[in-house]
């Protein structure tokens, strides 16, 4: 999703930022992709059996899930960052989460974590591959945010920009209306550490 700018950054190669479609931009959020957030314990109590982690980065909850003994697999967009999944332990395919995907229909939990509910711009259309990919007992850990709107983003590393890409951020008083036209339902929505989560499972 975000390629090459990210990978650079992910190596060390530059400081990217994602610039928003009204000019403003942020610092990538690098070193809490690598090292851990706060939250990230409670995010990972909830999960149980075989775990999908979408937009997995460089792999520190797939990893983390791996050293608590739970099957984990890790899927991401961006070569270099499977490379240090797989550098540090876990299990991780370079893969969109639209395309082909091992076990599914049987994964316990999926995780669209760290803002992943974006991914593609359309979180009913996400959610609907999530309902998928998990089995009718699993359930879907999502990390919401502050506001629900989309955007186009793009990265930029000095003089580097990457392509426009559509993103979407989805808020806790939204998601049950994205779950539900995906076959959904929320179970529950709880906050850890300033972070807003909700557990999602597939409709009887």
């Amino acid at each position: 999703m975000i390629g090459h700018l990210y990978e650079g950054s992910l190596a060390g190669l530059g400081e990217a930022v994602i610039e928003h479609e009204d000019g403003r931009t942020e610092r990538l959020p690098i070193d809490q992709w690598r090292g851990g957030r706060p939250g990230d314990d409670a995010l990972l109590d909830r999960c149980q059996g075989p775990t999908l982690d979408i937009g997995s980065g460089p792999g520190r909850l797939t990893v983390a899930l791996a050293e608590r003994g739970l099957p984990a697999l890790g899927i991401d967009v961006t070569p270099y960052a499977v490379e240090m999944t797989r550098a540090a332990g876990g299990m991780a395919l370079l893969r969109d989460v639209f395309d082909r995907i091992p076990g599914a229909g049987r994964w316990q939990t999926v995780l669209l974590a760290d803002g992943n509910i974006g991914i593609g711009g359309d979180p009913p259309a996400l959610l609907r591959r999530v309902a998928a990919l998990l089995d009718r007992t699993g359930r879907a850990i999502v990390e919401l945010g502050e506001t629900t709107r989309t955007e186009w983003l793009r990265l930029r590393d000095g003089g580097r920009a990457g392509d426009w890409f559509r993103w979407a951020h989805l808020d806790a008083e939204a998601v049950g209306a994205c779950a539900g036209e995906a076959g959904l339902t929320v179970t529950t929505i709880w906050t850890e550490a300033a972070r807003c989560f909700a557990e999602l499972t597939p409709v009887a």
